[in-house]
């Protein structure tokens, strides 16, 4: 195994991890040839490196009947070459709008991310034919150049976990013919034969009747989508100059300063924007009524396009990314800290703000009191709280989580914003909200 090809790449491809000290990596288990592959390239490397750790995670989906099988399979296997082994359940709630492959791979990542040790490096065993077929079914939806760029070698969680693929590079048949050389044992998905899924269809009757016809096609195709991903990573530096001049402290996107560029140049603005918030993107017509509405409505227009993750709303010439939390629901303050339902905690401190309740006074935090009136301090009179939230331009879906102070049935703070002149103290106390 040592003078294999396959091995002298992967240690290549590892080379900037393997000289950190303790490098830890993590194998995503599955049982396949690729994965299995990979967990003894790596159990050789741990041989030869002994500041290496090594370790193995399976993901159990419950898609189907044999997932047991495998996880047994995987377990002895990690007993054989002596690395250490977590099995993890997964439970997958088929949603409206997203696909349950999308579904199974974001549980597998978080699964992945959770189970695997502090500061691993996850490796995962795509190869290049899996790349080639990402590229495909990728051209097929119609993906511009970033979704044609398929697979990165190098992927960053959001828990800022490093998810590597050292594979990437290698073709499918190679991997095959160094299980069979060295007669490594793996498990076959028999649903990987099923023609009726796309990815199964590419891999059995396309990507080799191209390979046949075209010689090197393989390489080739990994060529230009390699280069694609350079091409991409140009523009990127590009658009996040124009985003980076759009935002505001609220991250959101500022309508006068992006409304004179051309159309390429906007939307590419926005989905680098709506990328801050959402790795799902909207479809092109979604897009397009995001553009036409921010930048074609009237300055006092309330928009509201829904997607995936949250929706795009528009508030005072900038346009937000809301995703819309639970209302968090009304409780008596009986202590010095509250924890929202949303996951917000309200603290009271002492200082200029409100005088202490009296003893025949119950304090409570309520919501989306719109009729409650208050006098706030150096404020022209008495309103509403509807009144005093359009006056300080707060946005309309941030108002109903603004927490609302009563004593009693009187409202005497608005949590971030207002304090009542009737009950002002300047060695009082004032509710925050964090």
């Amino acid at each position: 195994m040592q003078s294999s090809a396959i091995y002298q790449q992967l240690k290549k491809t590892l080379s900037s991890y393997i000289k950190q000290p303790n490098s830890a990596f993590t194998v995503a288990l599955s049982g396949g040839v690729d994965s299995v592959v990979l967990l003894h390239l790596m159990s050789k490397l741990k041989s030869e490196v002994d500041t290496i750790t090594l370790s193995a995670v399976y993901v159990n989906h419950g898609l189907s009947k044999h997932a047991h099988d495998w996880q047994q399979f995987c377990k002895r296997l990690c007993i054989d070459l002596g690395v250490s082994f977590q099995a993890v359940s997964v439970n997958i709630e088929v949603q409206s709008r997203t696909s349950l492959e999308a579904q199974a791979r974001d549980a597998r990542y978080k699964a992945l991310d959770e189970q695997s040790p502090k500061n691993s490096i996850i490796l995962l065993g795509q190869h290049l034919n899996d790349q080639i077929e990402t590229f495909l079914l990728r051209l097929k939806r119609g993906s511009g150049l970033k979704g044609l760029g398929a697979m990165h070698q190098k992927r960053v969680l959001k828990s800022g976990r490093v998810c590597f693929r050292p594979l990437l590079d290698v073709k499918r048949s190679e991997i095959e013919s160094f299980a069979a050389q060295y007669g490594i044992d793996h498990i076959t998905d028999d649903s990987n034969t099923d023609e009726r899924f796309d990815r199964n269809f590419l891999r059995a009757s396309v990507v080799p009747v191209l390979a046949e016809r075209f010689d090197g096609f393989e390489l080739c195709a990994a060529r230009s989508i390699e280069l694609l991903q350079q091409q991409q990573a140009l523009l990127d530096e590009y658009i996040f100059t124009d985003l980076n001049q759009s935002l505001n402290a609220q991250q959101a996107l500022c309508i006068n300063n992006i409304k004179s560029y051309s159309e390429p140049r906007l939307a590419n603005v926005v989905r680098a924007w709506l990328g801050l918030f959402t790795e799902v993107m909207p479809s092109q017509k979604q897009l397009s009524q995001i553009i036409n509405q921010a930048i074609n409505a009237q300055a006092d227009a309330q928009i509201q396009i829904d997607l995936v993750d949250g929706q795009v709303r528009r508030h005072q010439g900038s346009l937000y990314f809301v995703i819309q939390n639970n209302i968090v629901n009304d409780d008596k303050l009986i202590t010095h800290e509250l924890t929202l339902n949303d996951g917000r905690i309200l603290t009271k401190q002492s200082g200029a703000g409100i005088r202490a309740p009296y003893a025949n006074e119950q304090v409570s935090v309520r919501f989306n009191c719109n009729s409650a009136r208050i006098t706030p301090l150096k404020k022209p009179g008495s309103n509403t709280v509807k009144h005093w939230f359009k006056d300080a331009k707060i946005a309309p879906w941030l108002r109903s989580h603004v927490p609302l102070i009563f004593y009693n049935d009187e409202l005497v703070q608005v949590v971030g914003y207002f304090i009542s002149e009737k009950h002002y103290d300047e060695n009082g106390i004032y509710w925050e909200c964090k």
